[in-house]
């Protein structure tokens, strides 16, 4: 039997209970502002509340939980495997971004599970509504990925009895170092999880340090994704878009980063004046603000395609990487250059993603969220610092093709999947909603 939890750990979790209730209307507050800058769905608010329209299906529900859609495509493979080995079961999908929502939706439109899975915005940590959002989905197990480590919702599903675990679980240094001033906490709810799958033996170290114990190591979900999907129509038409000119491609940029690019296209323009760079920004809503930043570039989401004169393109789509790591074989991962005077606390993305395609890669150097999908990779992605070092990389490429080819077929090799986790975790699932 295990013991009851310290009295610092109870008087914490209680503390942020009452904390959170009491800062509900002013949460109200802030759902509203997000409406207003496009980061909520106008009739879908009373979700972040726990409330929904639509009706609990018959049968059994797992609730799984993404964040962003990054953590969306991951558990995606895990979701096909649940509805192939189980006819009956729903899934309860709960993100809380409105641009994974949108993946999401789009996914399930084309998938042949998708009817079976319902997608609702996640409610925001607050113990009245998430006791009210279990009430109404009465889940029969629920699952959380990656470090989505929220004191209510864990406590408000250890008092309805529905059974958690944490998937993909990852914590960084930074994230270990705040838990740890807060170790009753972080302990108490570890030991909610019936168990936790990390990514990595790094993550479960320390996972480990914050008092987890029921944690292995199954592998990395991102590492076992499928390759990204693409409109074959689209395939054509993007490759006679940018027929005969050099291209290279930034993905999933964020702020700041753009002015760099710029920098780098600035001193790549003499020896390849023709060269097209497309760059698509991780959040499509700054299109504007980067079309801008780039005195008007053209941007795929009004649907502008680029001219002769244009040097950039602005592809502010959703869920469209896979049709450009398909067609464009030199790429730049975002998410890893520290702008001047900006924010150094950036992670990378996930290199397999474009590695899947062949592509010659390179990243900047603040690459911590994806640690072990570089190390993989080490011998097939070049680490750039700056503006200057990624001109240089690009250059490489595009004077010596075979070159290019080479880091792209080493990168392949390396982005080899391992099909069966998917499968695996499935299983682990449908065996928690047994228990």
């Amino acid at each position: 039997m295990r013991a009851a939890c310290p009295a610092p750990a109870r008087f914490l979790s209680g503390l942020w209970a009452g904390l959170a209730t009491a800062l509900a209307p002013a949460l109200t507050l802030l759902l509203r502002r997000r409406l207003r800058r496009g980061k909520e769905v106008r009739g879908r608010l009373d979700e972040r509340k726990g409330r929904s329209a639509r009706p609990r299906p018959p049968g059994r529900v797992l609730w799984l939980h993404a964040a962003s859609v990054g953590e969306t495509l991951s558990v995606l493979p895990v979701v096909a495997e649940l509805t192939r080995r189980d006819a009956t079961l729903h899934v309860l999908f709960t993100t809380a971004t409105v641009t994974a929502g949108e993946l999401l939706d789009r996914r399930r439109a084309q998938a042949a599970w998708g009817a079976r899975v319902i997608h609702q915005f996640v409610p925001l940590d607050v113990p009245g509504w998430m006791d009210r959002f279990l009430r109404h989905w009465r889940p029969d197990a629920a699952a959380l990925t990656e470090s989505e480590l929220w004191p209510n919702l864990l406590e408000s599903c250890h008092r309805a009895g529905v059974p958690i675990v944490l998937l993909n679980a990852r914590l960084s240094d930074r994230s270990r170092a705040g838990w740890s001033r807060l170790r009753g906490l972080a302990e108490r709810m570890l030991g909610r999880f019936a168990w936790i799958a990390a990514r990595s033996d790094e993550d479960a170290a320390r996972l480990h340090a914050l008092g987890a114990t029921r944690v292995d190591v199954p592998g990395d979900l991102k590492d076992a994704a499928p390759p990204l999907p693409a409109d074959p129509a689209e395939i054509d038409r993007l490759r006679a878009v940018i027929a005969g000119r050099p291209v290279w491609l930034a993905a999933s940029t964020h702020e700041g980063e753009e002015d760099l690019i710029a920098q780098a296209d600035r001193l790549l323009r003499d020896r390849h004046p023709d060269l097209l760079t497309i760059i698509v920004p991780r959040h499509p809503e700054r299109g504007v603000e980067v079309a801008e930043l780039l005195d008007g570039a053209p941007r795929r989401a009004a649907g502008a395609e680029p001219g002769p004169a244009d040097r950039f393109w602005i592809c502010d789509t959703l869920g469209e990487l896979g049709l450009f790591y398909r067609v464009v074989p030199i790429v730049f991962l975002g998410n890893s250059l520290s702008a001047p005077g900006g924010r150094d606390e950036r992670g990378g993305h996930n290199p397999l993603e474009p590695a899947r395609f062949g592509a010659a890669l390179a990243s900047g150097p603040l690459i911590a969220n994806f640690t072990g999908a570089f190390a993989r990779l080490r011998d097939a992605v070049a680490i750039v610092p700056d503006a200057a070092a990624l001109a240089d990389w690009v250059d490489g490429m595009l004077a010596d093709p075979a070159r290019a080819r080479d880091a792209g077929c080493r990168a392949a090799q390396v982005a080899s999947q391992d099909q069966g986790l998917p499968g695996r975790i499935a299983a682990r699932l449908l065996a928690l909603m047994e228990t």
